[in-house]
């Protein structure tokens, strides 16, 4: 079986074996599915009209096991659909997707075996962040931005008009390991781990010294304070200092 996204929002899916194997289409507005005679497609009449979104369809990715896709368009939605039973999920992604490149988005899912079932996690090129969300409520978990980049491509040229400098155009999963590979507009291939204890432990270490030398230019500024506050009562003039 094969799916495919058009620039008129559908999504087909076409039995490769025949010429003509168009099996059917996908419906946003349809959350139940063809259940068949044995509750899971079988026997069902294929849907032949409907649409995933409501502009050009630019992603399309599969689960694993085959059981659930994920489709992005030009509307600016994630879709997570039942493909047993051609049903969209409704998974909400909320409102900060941006989705308007001419090029291909794949978000990555994670690989099967890697979380316990039913907790998959969704890795979504939001321009020049990437957008973590948990796969199947469409809940945002955490937003990954390359350091001294800002999280949204600048706008340039007028409304509608976007720089593209800094833009995720590729997502993937390294084989056997815990690591998600990114690939950028600006030139660099950047690999993404999970943090570990001994990150945790050094950022510690670090967090200890900072609020050691805040403790001292706190206790400057304190000093500096009384200082003011006894010129003040003398002189009883509101006195300034910048």
């Amino acid at each position: 079986m094969l799916a495919s996204g058009g620039t008129d929002g559908t999504v087909r899916f076409w039995d490769v074996r025949k010429s003509a194997g168009m099996l059917g289409v996908l419906d946003s507005e349809d959350s139940v599915g063809l259940a068949g005679y044995n509750g899971v497609g079988l026997g069902a009449r294929s849907r032949q009209r409907g649409r995933a979104h409501a502009a050009a369809v630019n992603g399309i990715v599969w689960t694993n096991d085959g059981r659930t896709m994920v489709t992005t368009g030009h509307d600016e939605k994630i879709r997570v659909w039942n493909v047993e039973v051609g049903a969209n999920t409704l998974a909400n992604f909320g409102p900060i997707v941006r989705n308007k490149s001419l090029s291909t988005v794949l978000p990555a899912v994670t690989p099967r075996g890697l979380l316990p079932t039913g907790q998959d996690m969704l890795f979504f090129p939001n321009e020049a962040e990437i957008l973590v969300y948990e796969l199947y409520e469409g809940k945002l978990l955490k937003r990954l931005r390359v350091p001294g980049v800002a999280s949204s491509t600048q706008r340039a040229g007028g409304p509608g008009s976007r720089t593209t400098h800094h833009r995720v155009t590729s997502l993937t999963w390294r084989p056997h390991n815990l690591e998600l590979i990114s690939a950028h507009t600006d030139g660099p291939i950047r690999s993404w781990q999970p943090r570990t204890r001994m990150d945790a432990f050094v950022d510690e270490q670090e967090e200890a010294e900072d609020e050691d030398s805040d403790t001292e230019i706190g206790a400057r500024k304190r000093k500096r304070q009384v200082l003011v506050d006894i010129h003040r009562d003398l002189t009883q003039q509101k006195v300034t200092y910048l």
